[in-house]
């Protein structure tokens, strides 16, 4: 059986992940016959709409890293094709429908995060847990994290922190919070209803705003001007919020945490392509380097959980490796197929969102 499946029903192509067993975790064949999928239905006239939905309780944990480790620099042919999708459902012609209700996180974020409508159940856990395995937050997560407003983002990217239904739509990397028992329904009226946006609205439930409190301290100590200040104005909060924020940064590898300030900072207000330009950047060092396999050894091969980072403190970070991680490679830019802005996709600035 196929880990991905594709059919159209109604007005829609339906794009199933089939691989729960494995978190829907997404191989080389999924992402490119997936590329293949919308490549046709962007161009064929009986689809007017794209629905993305999974099996089991995980709409998509990520990336095959286990094949990532096993191929070392060889797997750039993976990340090529998966953020080449990325760009695919960013610039999609028509309405791109995720229907999430479960995990979803680093390469499951980049196949629903960038469409026109996401819909999320109770079960959905988001994150960009990357800097906890030596990698660092990709798939396009840099152009949303950034656009984030109060440094929440940063947050995100720097700590791994997991957001439920209610934060998420907060953020606004979810447009319609449901009951996960909705989810079938909402299916359906994607699939088959004349007025999506009206369809999916009265499915639409109503979350729990993000604490003031947290947001405010969030704003305070990751305005600061590096890593290493960040952790500092934690500590000298001296709260059980911000305590617990740094614990989760200090458990990362240093080198993607300066790499993750440097790359969110740096996509405020650039176009997608080139933030997706930067992070294949971003990747190609990172596959030369040491920090990423040994975060996969620590946390999938072995299961220790004790990585070894090299270097292991941000004070032993050398300023010029992290500038080579935003320098073309040596074999040259990510290309992408000419495609232009769409009003589809629009990401709401977090303070949009709070009463």
């Amino acid at each position: 059986m196929s880990d991905i499946n594709f059919h159209t029903t109604g007005r829609a192509g339906i794009i199933t992940l089939t691989r729960p067993k494995a978190l829907n975790a997404l191989s080389m064949t999924m992402v490119n016959d997936m590329g293949e999928a919308l490549d046709g239905w962007a161009e064929d006239d009986g689809v007017e709409r794209v629905v993305v939905t999974h099996e089991g309780k995980a709409f998509c944990a990520g990336g095959d890293i286990r094949d990532v480790y096993e191929r070392r620099e060889a797997a750039v042919d993976f990340f090529i094709a998966e953020y080449t999708n990325n760009h695919r459902v960013k610039r999609f012609p028509k309405p791109y429908i995720s229907l999430i209700d479960g995990i979803c996180m680093g390469g499951g974020v980049g196949i629903s995060v960038h469409g026109s409508h996401r819909v999320g159940g109770e079960n959905l856990v988001f994150a960009m847990p990357e800097v906890g395995i030596g990698l660092f937050p990709d798939v396009g997560a840099s152009y949303v994290l950034s656009r984030m407003a109060g440094e929440f983002g940063l947050y995100l990217g720097l700590t791994g922190h997991r957001l439920t239904r209610g934060g998420a739509a907060a953020a606004g990397i979810i447009t319609h919070p449901v009951a996960s028992a909705s989810i079938p329904d909402a299916l359906d009226r994607a699939a088959h209803a004349e007025d999506l946006d009206a369809a999916l609205a009265e499915l639409a439930v109503a979350t729990e705003p993000l604490d003031r409190g947290e947001l405010a301290a969030i704003e305070e100590a990751f305005s600061a001007g590096s890593v290493s200040e960040i952790l500092t104005r934690l500590k000298a909060a001296d709260d059980p919020f911000s305590a617990k924020a740094a614990a989760a940064i200090e458990g990362k590898s240093p080198t993607s945490l300066a790499v993750t300030f440097r790359e969110i900072r740096g996509a405020l207000d650039r176009p997608f392509e080139a933030c997706l330009r930067d992070e294949f950047r971003i990747l190609c060092q990172i596959l030369k380097g040491h920090d990423f396999y040994e975060g996969i050894r620590a946390v999938v091969i072995d299961k220790d959980n004790a990585p070894k980072w090299n270097p292991a403190s941000l004070s032993a970070v050398d300023e010029a490796a992290i500038k080579a991680h935003f320098q073309e490679p040596e074999g040259g830019d990510l290309t992408l197929p000419p495609g232009g802005e769409t009003s589809l996709s629009v990401h709401h600035r977090l303070s949009d969102t709070l009463p």
